[in-house]
C-alpha cells in the first residue's frame, strides 16, 4: 500500500528547509503582531502551505472538496441498481393517494 514516497523509511525534511521569508504573507502577520508585542511561535508550522510545490490554498480547497465525488457517484449507482434489483421502492408520494393505512380505500 501506499506510493508516492510514503513507504518507510520515511523522509522527513529539515525544519531549515522552510524559512518564514519565502512566505511573504507569514512575514506580514509576523511583524503585525510584533507591531501589538506578540509572537506567534508557531508560525514556522504553517509556512508549508505557502510553498508552491503543495498548489494554492484555491487548488487544495478544491481538491479536499472533490477527492470523495467519484467514491460517492460508485456507491450511488451502487445502491440504485441494488434497488432496482430487488424492486426496493422508497417513494410513498408515487402510490395510491386515496390510500392511507387506515384500511379505507376511499373517504
Amino acid at each position: 500500500m501506499g506510493g508516492h514516497g510514503h513507504e518507510p523509511p520515511y523522509k522527513v525534511p529539515s525544519p531549515d528547509h522552510y524559512k518564514l521569508e519565502d512566505a511573504p504573507e507569514l512575514l506580514k502577520y509576523q511583524q503585525k503582531l510584533a507591531k501589538i508585542g506578540l509572537k506567534d511561535p508557531w508560525i514556522r508550522n504553517h509556512i508549508w502551505r505557502y510553498d508552491k510545490k503543495y498548489g494554492t490554498i484555491t487548488s487544495r480547497w478544491f481538491w479536499l472538496m472533490i477527492r470523495g465525488v467519484p467514491t460517492g457517484l460508485a456507491a450511488f449507482g451502487l445502491t440504485l441498481a441494488i434497488e432496482n434489483a430487488l424492486g426496493i421502492d422508497y417513494h410513498p408520494w408515487l402510490h395510491e393517494h386515496n390510500d392511507h393505512g387506515h384500511g379505507e380505500k376511499s373517504h
